[in-house]
């Protein structure tokens, strides 16, 4: 299979969200949000990809803003994509965060001011106006190793006075349940997300980051026979996770623990706990992380799995960082807060195809390339041995200029150093 055929493939799966003019629409957009330098605007973008003009300018316009399909069938195809090719068996690793695409102009449909993570600091924080996003990476160990991928399987947008984040993240995954109804899922998050722990979704085990201030109890005692009452809810009060650590002696095992593709030692501490204000429900597994050299501070995770080694955990949390190089990525590489579309459905859409098509490139790359390199040898950077999201991008950026420019060309006529260095020029331009 050539590298174009894999493309036309992944676009051609989704021919079953749109109508035909639609797909044609869907089919020229994505290729152009691949190919176009630069800024990302849809004007820009269809300037690449239809310098004829098949179609009007403001056709791209009211697909994006009005057009008669479905973002979430648009996910489901791609979900069934990622799993089939790549995921086939076994527990399905996601994770789940929000983040903040910049906007500008006075109306901008689901805009906000909200704080900006990047750019706050613990003293400081900045408000800035933009789409905050809530976005479920599938987390995939590529074939190469080192750090995980993060490709993107769903997106919600957060309105003010709507759903929150957790609830969001909830509906979510119970959609993706339901689209794999034979699959269990290990869902990682931070801890503005901790509460989803105790909303009992189907098949999944949830790690999160633990307050290190958090009111823990021992199980409910059994109750004895004939006692009156309700039930006791919880048991005993227990010392918060920093008095857990102060009290703690001879408990701390000493285990490697993969940290974003790197084995390190760390000590580990494993207690099931109650922690009644999220989980009411049932018991969760207590993790604390220490650096044996005291150059970090300690990390205090929790999972619903209670037969989770405590290595395991701590592995999981840390291969959440996934999820940051995919919205940075999005952002840097693809221009995801480019895209000048303000009126109804037009914002949420362009931000989720942006991270539908990240995903795509990811899943068009592993499916042709897999181990092997696709990036020149560079006298500079002679130690380069896995790709970068960059490189996928210019690999399939090599194959569309490639049949755009060439096609119709006799290749007699025209010297391969020549050709070969404009396609590298064009695949590399930012």
């Amino acid at each position: 299979m050539t590298g174009l055929d894999a493309w036309d493939l992944v676009l051609g799966a989704c021919a079953t969200v749109f109508t035909q003019p639609s797909l044609l629409l869907f089919q020229t957009l994505a290729s152009a949000w691949v190919l176009c330098p630069g800024r990302r605007t849809v004007t820009r973008m269809i300037t690449v990809a239809d310098p004829a003009h098949e179609h009007a300018h403001d056709a791209y316009h009211r697909w994006l803003r009005a057009g008669v399909w479905s973002i979430t069938e648009l996910w489901q195809v791609l979900v069934r994509l990622l799993v089939t090719r790549l995921a086939p068996v076994g527990v399905l690793h996601v994770d789940l965060d929000d983040t903040l695409f910049h906007k500008a102009g006075r109306k901008i449909a689901g805009a906000g001011i909200f704080r900006d993570p990047v750019r706050s600091t613990a003293r400081h924080v900045v408000y800035a106006l933009g789409l905050n996003v809530v976005v479920v990476t599938f987390r995939l160990t590529p074939p190469w190793g080192g750090e995980p991928l993060g490709l993107p399987i769903n997106v919600r947008l957060y309105r003010k006075g709507g759903p929150s984040h957790v609830a969001l993240g909830t509906a979510m995954m119970r959609e993706l349940a339901t689209w794999l109804p034979d699959r269990e899922f290990a869902l990682v998050c931070d801890g503005a997300y901790a509460a989803i722990a105790g909303l009992d979704l189907p098949r999944t085990h949830v790690t999160s980051r633990l307050r290190r201030d958090a009111a823990l109890f021992a199980p409910p005692p059994p109750r004895k026979r004939g006692q009156r009452g309700r039930p006791r809810k919880r048991g005993r009060r227990l010392p918060s996770p920093v008095q857990l650590v102060r009290r703690a002696r001879r408990d701390w095992v000493t285990t490697t623990v993969n940290i974003r593709g790197k084995s390190v030692e760390r000590l580990l501490l494993r207690r099931p706990v109650l922690w009644y204000h999220v989980c009411p429900q049932r018991l969760v597994l207590l993790v604390i992380l220490r650096d044996p050299a005291s150059t970090q501070p300690d990390d205090f995770f929790f999972t619903t799995d209670l037969h989770a080694a405590a290595a395991t955990v701590a592995s999981d949390y840390a291969g959440r960082w996934a999820i940051e190089d995919t919205m940075r990525a999005t952002k840097q590489a693809l221009g995801g807060e480019d895209p000048q579309t303000w009126k109804d459905a037009g914002p949420e859409r362009a931000a989720a195809l942006s991270f539908w098509i990240y995903a795509a490139v990811w899943l068009w790359y592993l499916t042709v390339y897999g181990t092997k390199p696709s990036w020149p040898t560079l006298p500079w950077y002679p130690q380069k041995c896995t790709p970068s999201f960059a490189d996928a991008l210019a690999a399939l950026r090599r194959v569309l200029w490639g049949q755009r420019i060439f096609a119709n060309s006799g290749s007699e006529l025209l010297s391969s150093k020549i050709t070969g260095a404009l396609i590298e020029i064009l695949a590399r331009a930012a």
